[in-house]
């Protein structure tokens, strides 16, 4: 995106188009392709190139959320008007754009405060939505399962609650009368109401699918088999990574947000172990509070894994500012302390030598032609043996305590009692190890059952 971007109310314009659509409404119209307008500001410490970056995602975001954009407006300012984000000046001839270019919606790049949206429909004569909106728009579209519906429905309801508008006295449902003297109950407070008890129930609902996600991971984590979660940047191909390394039948589209709803294979490595490998829902830059909230349950088998993949699509004109995104939302749900491996994927579209120099620890490969993927299983498990270390502890009878303490940290492997102690073989992290020393009677860094 080649914008020039001029001072204060000077501003720039780009067309563009998109081609993918679907039925279902949100706040986006996709009963017919909406016609939309986006507008970025640069102001503080943002860069233009950051900035025209953001927003070229942005038009992707529009675009597979089913709508054309049609102009886009860069504006500098030193910082964001309060009112109306823009200024009443910019807001007007942003108004006039969207009149003589026939536009139905009015997009920003960053998140409107309720009273920035309000004054600028006001002068828009239109709707104007931010990039939260859009997101949680086409994750509105993607929801497939009940759990991720839900999900979706809460962190859009958690958006709209402070957004809700209403006419004053016009919207009364009762009389005054004595001791009620007034407009009484407004339309406003009613659906307040409404929307407050459907979070509510979505929040107890989740809760519920939160705890029975938990009573799995903990079954998953106390069986052999260590857990792997793939994480990454929307689009990064997490899916394509899954189907190539467990044959998991996992849908692949070349679209933002294609996959919510976790999968979770069975991968055997080449030393015999099986592990679990587990494709998560897609980060983006400014990934909304709301939905990162949401999805705290599913985003619970990130948290529980013993290694992160991390994809990253190489070919990105700036794969530093999806790994930073990335991992500024693990930090969010505090998956930040657990081991995580680099991929580059799609070192079949460009050469990843540089950034495999920036990061050497990290691996390269192409899910698509398989380049690559078998050194990235073997390293797999040599990064789970380094984390795990496989310890024989001796318990004496009367420690019931402790063989408990070994069940809840760590992954007993072997347990058999002999004529003075009870006999453990498990894997353990360093901190586990460190608790347990005084019962480590032989420690090793591969499995010696």
């Amino acid at each position: 995106m080649a914008n020039k971007v001029s001072e204060d109310s000077q501003d720039s314009h780009r067309g563009g188009f998109g081609e993918l659509g679907g039925e279902e409404r949100g706040l986006i119209d996709r009963s017919f392709r909406e016609r939309i307008i986006l507008i970025g500001l640069i102001y503080g410490e943002r860069t233009e190139s950051s900035s025209l970056q953001e927003l070229e995602e942005l038009s992707q975001l529009v675009d597979t959320a089913g709508a054309d954009v049609v102009q886009t407006v860069v504006q500098r300012r030193s910082s964001p008007d309060p009112a109306t984000f823009i200024g009443q000046g910019k807001a007007r001839e942003v108004y006039e754009l969207a009149e003589a270019l026939d536009v139905d919606t009015v997009v920003f790049n960053e998140e409107l405060t309720p009273a920035q949206q309000f004054n600028l429909e006001k002068i828009f004569k239109r709707s104007a939505l931010d990039r939260t909106a859009v997101i949680l728009d086409i994750f509105a579209q993607n929801a497939s399962t009940p759990e991720g519906k839900a999900q979706v429905e809460l962190a859009q309801l958690q958006y709209r609650l402070p957004r809700l508008k209403g006419q004053g006295g016009q919207f009364s449902q009762q009389a005054g009368g004595i001791g009620t003297r007034g407009p009484g109950e407004t339309k406003l407070e009613i659906d307040r109401r409404r929307l407050v008890r459907r979070v509510h129930k979505l929040q107890d609902q989740l809760t519920t699918v939160g705890a029975h996600r938990k009573n799995q991971s903990k079954r998953r984590r106390h069986s052999l088999n260590q857990s792997v979660a793939i994480v990454g940047y929307t689009n990064a191909g997490k899916s394509t990574l899954l189907n190539s390394l467990a044959n998991a039948g996992a849908m692949v589209a070349d679209r933002l947000f294609a996959t919510l709803d976790p999968l979770t294979r069975r991968l055997q490595l080449p030393g015999g172990e099986s592990i679990f490998l587990t494709d998560t829902v897609g980060f983006v830059k400014k990934l909304p509070h709301q939905l990162v909230e949401a999805f705290k349950t599913t985003l619970d088998v990130v948290i529980d894994a013993d290694l992160l993949l991390h994809i990253v699509d190489s070919g990105h004109p700036s794969p530093e500012t999806q790994i930073n995104a990335v991992r500024a939302v693990l930090s969010e749900i505090g998956a930040d302390q657990i081991p995580e491996m680099l991929v580059f994927n799609k070192s079949d579209k460009l050469d990843p030598s540089q950034l495999l120099m920036e990061y050497p620890e990290s691996v390269a490969i192409s899910a698509v032609t398989g380049v690559g993927v078998d050194k990235l299983v073997t390293e797999i498990g040599e990064r789970l043996r380094s984390i795990w270390n496989v310890v024989e502890l001796s318990i004496p009878f009367d420690k019931g305590d402790i063989l408990a303490q070994v069940h809840r940290e760590g992954q007993v492997l072997v347990e058999h009692a002999t004529e003075d102690a009870i006999v453990v073989q498990a894997r353990l992290d360093s901190s586990a190890m460190s608790r347990l020393s005084s019962f480590i009677v032989s420690a090793s860094g591969s499995d010696v059952i």
